[in-house]
């Protein structure tokens, strides 16, 4: 059984594909494909799911990844967690590791991940108050 199906509703993360994020002509130094390829794999691997989204709104801090609790985290007080600036290996690597512990509510986030938080645009704090 895996991580995610032992505690019901798994951790997900919400990868923007928007304008700016995953954009190769904007930033070109990142494989955007694999990136994407990479946490599609870690998620099956490891019983978490992704999905991909129209623009989340902070597109000056692209490539943004939302990592949402899972059910165990939500009950544990956990929040969806914002991520920008997610374009190279090693933030990629953090956000798995922590999706496929458990994620918010459920571990505590690696600290170099930590520091690449970003606030929610308005629109997205205030669904989350409803």
């Amino acid at each position: 059984m895996t991580i995610g199906a032992a505690r019901g509703r798994p951790c997900t993360l919400v990868v923007c594909r928007g304008c700016c994020c995953g954009n190769a002509r904007k930033h070109p130094g990142s494989d955007h494909a694999w990136q994407l390829e990479r946490l599609r794999a870690a998620a099956a691997e490891n019983g978490f799911a992704v999905r991909t989204t129209d623009c989340l709104g902070p597109c000056d801090q692209a490539n943004v990844i939302v990592v949402q609790p899972s059910a165990a985290g939500r009950r544990a007080g956990g929040r969806a967690t914002w991520i920008g600036f997610a374009m190279d290996d090693d933030c990629t690597e953090d956000v798995l590791r922590w999706a496929a512990a458990g994620g918010p509510g459920v571990v505590a986030p690696p600290a170099t991940l930590e520091l690449q938080f970003v606030r929610p645009p308005r629109e997205a704090r205030n669904r989350a108050r409803r």
